[in-house]
């Protein structure tokens, strides 16, 4: 069985991990630099291997560190479960919920479901962080978050993927671009057009939506399309308005500049696609009251749509 004093190594490996470094992890952890390398030097004598090589430059993880730090977030999520168990007790009426979603998600109906969940269980408080979908399940997995909203199922059988609904995506370019006032938009008009996106290369923080361009582009023989990518949708926005190229982008994150006409739709049936949004927990971890009745608020479009 875990002691205490063991609980508090794991915990200090991981926050100087997420902290960048041994003297942001012994602020965050209220403690001095000595105490945290001491947490550390136990840990590592007890598995036997060094988890860190220490440099002047700073401390990079060992082959070792990296094999024993998804068991050491596995770990302390387990532990956040148990103390949510007992402290919520399975009400729907108290506690903390946290969801991380894609930033796009929260110009849809999904924030309307979020306020509507606030108005009902005002005792309960609702965190809500945004990141990038490949974030936002990695900060479910690890316990940060209970609930994650974000585009497409995450194939990890360590998470369930609760599909909502699919959001249409729109292509869109500079309200000066020459196909900007075209009534109908074949694929032969997109020869030579650049393209902005996300990066789609192993390992990017890019969206996957970013790959369906890609398999569209070349399935339409224009997959020799030049494509400048950027991992930041407000950046890709501004490139497309400056006239860098065309973007396919989720219709929620274009709203606003269609409205005020900073951006065009284009009608291309050829690229008439649809990103489906889903709802991820952990499968073993636990799920408070309040947390549940977040997830069937939430749920509630994928039986009205």
């Amino acid at each position: 069985m875990l002691m205490a004093m063991e609980i508090d190594q794991v915990e200090t490996f991981v926050a100087i991990i997420r902290r960048g470094g041994f003297t942001r992890a012994a602020s965050s952890l209220h403690l001095s630099q000595p105490a945290v390398s001491r947490r550390l030097d136990l840990l590592e004598r007890e598995l036997g291997r060094p988890l860190f090589d220490r440099t002047r430059g700073g401390a990079r993880l060992t082959e070792a560190g990296q094999a024993f730090l998804p068991h050491a977030e596995a770990l302390l999520a387990s532990m956040r479960d148990g103390v949510e168990a007992v402290r919520g007790l399975d009400r729907t009426d108290r506690g903390v919920v946290t969801v991380a979603l894609v930033g796009t998600l929260a110009s849809t109906e999904l924030t309307t479901r979020l306020k509507r969940f606030r108005r009902a269980y005002p005792n309960v408080k609702l965190a809500v962080r945004t990141a990038l979908s490949r974030e936002v399940s990695a900060l479910v997995r690890r316990g940060d978050a209970a609930l994650g909203l974000r585009y497409f199922a995450d194939p990890d059988p360590d998470l369930v993927s609760v599909p909502l609904y699919g959001e249409g995506l729109v292509t869109v370019c500079a309200p000066t671009h020459r196909l900007a006032r075209a009534r109908k938009v074949t694929a032969k008009m997109l020869a030579g057009e650049a393209w902005v996106a996300f990066p789609v290369r192993q390992g990017s923080s890019g969206e996957s939506y970013a790959e369906m361009l890609v398999e569209r582009l070349a399935a339409l023989g224009l997959s020799s399309a030049e494509i400048v990518t950027i991992d930041s949708l407000t950046a890709q926005k501004r490139l497309v308005e400056a006239g860098f190229g065309l973007g396919l982008l989720p219709s929620s994150g274009v709203e606003e500049e269609l409205r005020v006409g900073t951006l065009r739709a284009l009608p291309v049936a050829a690229m008439r696609l649809e990103v489906p949004v889903v709802l991820v927990h952990r499968r073993r971890g636990h799920l408070s009251g309040a947390a549940r009745a977040l997830m069937a608020l939430l749920a509630e479009r994928q039986k009205a749509g």
